[in-house]
């Protein structure tokens, strides 16, 4: 029993043995690499093919059968067309995405400079000279550059980058970022890596670029589309303007001194943004100048990475002045029956008796009642009324969006219910996403205005999206119209910044 067990263990092995050789095997005949290897060997057999043809061919026609040499150089020349308008584009782009995604730069330091000057001097001299011994240092120095290049490639080769930023960041506010970098590698280690920003361009101006769109020829131009008598696909081409792109995620660069095989490690990296908006980075890359440095070779690594910066949410001197009147305010709008004492007034007769202050009747002599705060409906509204272009100058309209920022983040730790309205932009109830909104928000343009009939008079984009006397709600409200363009009943629940008054945004 014990050879039977022995004996059926290892046919039990060698199935499965088997079968795991069969599964890659099959594994492999789906990848990519099995495709071009094939593609490859197609090649090479008509190739082969087409070869043999044409030798045939002038054996034919040493031999004197003129239509046989005729008939097997045709034959050549159609399997080496066939050959060539069917695998070797294929090959030709797969090569090409390989040598894309390897792209390396190089920057010459001021080292190689003086290293290739001095070669160069010895290299005069043993032309002058005939010394053997000055060619010899000569090729020992130009054999130094070539290592240089060859072991700079692979130090940089099949690395591997991540970056890890947070989720949330404020203007003017350090958070941390962590740069990933892994080496897949079984035994080649990497010696003096940085990781740095991908290159720009320097110019930052909006340039100009030929673009082509779709048209139409028409002929007679100057009719009716329905008199015309010819109306043809067309295409035309015109010069643009083309903006730079969004600014980058970080400056400088991370160091890593060595890297060993089969090993990732990880840098912190302090993060600072001065302004809120969008920032992107198409790639990074890894560079090195290992191991002469007469070379700084860097690969560019296809990463793309995109955050937003939201406003400065740190109290400016309008919070400040503000803060105490938004209070008073709210707290006189939102005073009814609760259990949070909001303060001790005289008995009206539609007044419970259950909430007369006993105490404070006989000390004053006169009924008193206790009114209290409605913790259910402590409901707030920020409303950013979105001025249009040209309407306030651009520091008090940055000014205007750190403020209605640093409400909104002040009340959200408040015990209410927050909402937040951007005109054009609809109501909101979260926080992150009002700040979202705000982190790329820009002054309104005329073909931004809201669908419908134009309402009438300066506050017009209001009235168009918000009735702030209908909501249930106090609203403070950041707008640039003038104050007697406001409605009357509207002041009664709301709190409103002027953003065109003279003293707003140090104006």
């Amino acid at each position: 029993m014990l050879g039977c067990k022995e004996v059926n263990s290892t046919y039990t092995d060698s199935v499965n043995s088997d079968q795991a050789t069969s599964g890659r095997a099959v594994a492999w005949l789906q990848s990519a690499a099995a495709e071009v290897w094939l593609k490859f060997l197609l090649a090479l057999v008509g190739l082969g093919l087409a070869f043999t043809a044409a030798l045939l061919s002038t054996a034919s026609g040493e031999a004197g059968h003129l239509w046989a040499s005729v008939i097997l150089a045709s034959l050549a020349l159609l399997m080496a067309a066939f050959v060539g308008l069917v695998t070797v584009p294929y090959l030709a782009r797969r090569v090409a995405i390989e040598r894309l995604r390897q792209t390396f730069h190089y920057d010459v330091t001021k080292a190689g400079v003086i290293y290739v000057l001095v070669t160069l001097v010895i290299g005069i001299a043993a032309l002058n000279t005939g010394n053997n011994l000055l060619y010899i240092v000569v090729a020992a120095m130009l054999s130094a550059i070539l290592v240089s290049g060859v072991v700079s490639a692979l130090v940089l080769r099949s690395l591997e980058l991540e970056v890890r930023l947070p989720e949330h960041m404020f203007a003017g506010r350090p958070v941390v970022g962590r740069i990933v970098l892994r080496n897949p590698r079984r035994f080649l280690p990497s010696f003096s890596i940085r990781v740095v920003p991908a290159r720009r361009d320097k110019g930052k101006r909006p340039r100009k670029q030929w673009r082509s769109e779709r048209a139409t020829f028409a002929f007679p131009p100057n009719r009716a589309p329905e008199n015309q008598w010819v109306r043809l696909r067309d295409w035309r081409v015109k010069r643009v303007d083309v903006t730079p792109p969004a600014p980058g995620i970080f400056e400088g660069m991370i160091y890593f001194p060595y890297l060993p095989p089969r090993t990732e490690l990880t840098a912190d990296l302090e993060l600072r943004f001065d302004r809120r908006g969008r920032y992107r980075e198409s790639s990074f890359g890894v560079a090195t100048r290992f191991p002469f440095a007469f070379l700084t070779k860097t690969r560019d690594v296809a990463l793309e990475r995109e955050i937003l910066v939201y406003p400065p949410v740190e109290p400016p001197d309008e919070l400040f002045e503000i803060l105490p009147l938004v209070r008073g305010e709210w707290e006189s709008f939102v005073r009814g029956r609760g259990s949070d004492l909001y303060r001790i007034r005289e008995y009206m007769p539609e007044d419970s008796a259950r909430h007369v202050d006993w105490k404070a009747t006989v000390k004053s002599g006169s009924l008193k009642v206790r009114e209290f705060s409605r913790e259910d409906e402590r409901k707030l509204c920020i409303v950013f009324d979105n001025p249009a272009a040209g309407a306030i100058s651009g520091h008090a309209y940055e000014q205007a969006v750190n403020l209605a920022a640093s409400l909104a983040w002040h009340f959200s730790s408040q015990a209410a219910e927050v909402s937040f309205f951007i005109t054009g932009r609809g109501r909101g109830g979260d926080l992150h996403e009002f700040l979202a909104q705000l982190a790329v928000i820009e002054p309104q343009t005329g073909s931004e205005a809201a669908p419908g009939p134009p309402a009438q008079g300066p506050q017009a984009g209001l009235l168009r999206d918000l009735d702030l006397g209908s909501t249930g709600e106090y609203n403070i409200v950041l707008t640039a119209q003038p104050r007697g363009s406001l409605p009357t009943a509207w002041w009664n629940c709301s709190y409103f910044v002027f953003l065109a008054s003279e003293g707003f945004g140090g104006a």
